[in-house]
């Protein structure tokens, strides 16, 4: 074959290059983007495949900029609770499992919602109707909280004179004796009694993640949560062993946690795990610090308080995870050695905390291409809303949760009260300011389907529901949208050859079955994935 001719050539359709000239044809060799145009047939031989798009759009590979991909695989192998709100559901499917898997000892899985009890409050009697002789333990979708039966707490000693941990809630009936919900550092009470959760399991769940993943178009991720401690399983075994093996078809990066239960001390580890968790197509240069909890049990850090059930003011505006006052030491050191940051930052005064770090980072390093990015922002005050674009920091969206639904519309708002509620998922206030966007999933919190979560950051309502669109005017359009999830999350994942389709770039595709630039808005969900290519070697389809 002549050194000119392609291996691979598109042809036939629209080219979404996020950020290039139009096109409809695509050249690629040796694994990376050899020509863009129109005309690309002095780059056809007798040996290249010609993929006919047929009117299809191509589009660079998605990337997600905040996954837990080898936690969601893991999950789809325990009792799966995910894909429904109906409690009948959740009790068959458990009932179900705990059927089918006589011998263990514990019936481990999650997927359930807050929306599906009231309150948000899940009872530890309707786990004992369906599993009255082993312990259960059942996370939620947002990995904020877990459903235990009476054998859990009983094992656990988890009684009405427990006090609440530090960083934690035991949910309560009204004699004081624990219902059955354990909300963030709770959880570890029984946490740590569960069986141990194996490499074997873990490498398990990462093949059918990544199998997942690029069936949904993603070519590379950044998993939020490598080497974790607090409670939290550590994934970094199953990625260093797909990389070692040669099997980690994407691209990913690892968020190093940052345990907050200690200070500046802990770098050096992490210096050392950069190093160690280094290899192939794994790279761990970013450290995650999550700053806050969630909005649903009231954890997230707010500047103003939540209300209760009748709507009055409370005492309580959320936690934080690590001292404000020690987090700008800390993020201008990990600067200072190359490190990305990535913050867990959900409430407004979380935001704020994150941004106030960047800038004292700034101040004492100067703009570094460290590339910070804060991720969730499910509320954001206006006054931070700017400087985002003036500290270099990067807005990373998680758009599918932007939607009325009955945890948003039962468990949130009211709480929240008008102010905080008006401010939350600012999507079109961050892009008018000039903020760089990425984009994520947060699965298996949520959808790991980049198409899903961009038709609610376009609509503001999710795809088939019956709602009125959550605060219209943070709308993106799909050009944004598209490019949040691709140039974007590139950008954040620092894998400049990626992320958009220009010559010398990767060869990191995906072939959607339409051109949903020429459909309505209400469709772009519908659409699907044809094919998935990785450096021009096909992965899906």
């Amino acid at each position: 074959m002549s050194s000119a001719h392609a291996d691979l050539i598109f042809s036939g359709g629209p080219v979404f290059s996020a950020g290039a000239g139009p096109a409809t044809a695509v050249a690629v060799r040796g694994g990376r983007i050899a020509a863009v145009g129109d005309d690309l047939r002095e780059f056809r031989g007798p040996r290249t495949e010609v993929v006919d798009l047929a009117g299809r759009l191509l589009l660079p590979g998605f990337q997600d900029a905040h996954v837990h991909a080898v936690m969601g695989g893991t999950e789809l192998n325990q009792c799966d609770l995910t894909e429904t709100t109906d409690l009948d559901e959740y009790l068959r499917r458990i009932a179900a499992y705990a059927a089918a898997h006589p011998d263990a000892q514990w019936i481990v899985g999650g997927g359930w919602s807050l929306e599906s009890f009231p309150g948000g409050v899940p009872g530890r009697e309707l786990l004992d109707r369906v599993v009255p002789d082993r312990p259960v333990y059942l996370i939620n979708r947002d990995h904020h909280g877990a459903w235990v039966n009476s054998r859990a707490l009983e094992l656990a000693g988890i009684t009405a004179d427990t006090p609440d941990p530090e960083h934690g809630r035991i949910d309560r009936a009204a004699d004081g004796s624990p219902a059955g919900g354990l909300q963030e550092g709770a959880m570890e009470l029984v946490e740590h009694l569960l069986p141990e959760v194996t490499t074997a399991d873990r490498v398990a769940g990462l093949r059918r993640a990544q199998e997942l993943l690029h069936s949904l178009g993603v070519t590379a991720w950044q998993d939020a949560m490598v080497c974790a401690t607090n409670g939290y399983p550590d994934v970094a075994d199953a990625y260093l062993a797909a990389a070692e093996q040669g099997w980690l078809t994407a691209t990913v990066v690892g968020a190093l946690w940052w345990d907050r239960e200690r200070g500046a001390e802990q770098i050096p580890d992490l210096l050392a795990n950069r190093e160690r968790f280094t290899v192939g197509r794994l790279r761990c240069d970013s450290v995650k610090l999550m700053l806050d909890g969630v909005a649903e049990n009231f954890t997230a850090a707010m500047t103003e308080p939540y209300k209760d059930a009748c709507g009055c003011v409370t005492a309580n505006r959320g936690l934080s995870f690590i001292d404000p006052a020690a987090l700008g030491g800390y993020v201008t050191a990990l600067d200072a050695h190359g490190f990305q940051v990535h913050f867990h930052a959900l409430g407004d005064r979380a935001v704020r905390d994150g941004l106030d770090a960047v800038a004292a980072a700034r101040a004492a390093n100067g703009f570094r291409d460290t590339r910070p990015h804060l991720a969730h922002l499910q509320v954001v005050h206006p006054d931070d809303v700017p400087r985002f674009r003036q500290l270099g920091a990067t807005a990373n969206l998680q758009a599918y949760w932007a939607s009325h639904e009955p945890q948003m519309d039962e468990l949130t708002i009211p709480f929240l009260g008008g102010e905080l509620a008006g401010r939350q998922y600012p999507f079109g206030d961050l892009w008018r300011a000039g903020a760089h966007l990425a984009a994520g999933s947060d699965w298996p919190v949520s959808t790991p389907d980049p198409l899903q979560a961009i038709h609610v950051a376009v609509n503001r309502v999710h795809h088939g529901a019956d709602h009125q669109p959550f605060l219209p005017e943070q709308r993106l359009g799909l050009a944004t949208a598209l490019a949040a999830y691709t140039a974007g999350s590139a950008y954040v994942n620092r894998l400049d050859d990626t992320g958009t389709i220009r010559p010398g770039n990767r060869a990191d595709l995906v072939v959607l079955d339409r051109d949903p630039f020429l459909a309505p808005a209400a469709e772009i969900a519908s659409t699907q994935i044809v094919s998935t290519w990785v450096d021009g070697v096909r992965v899906f389809g």
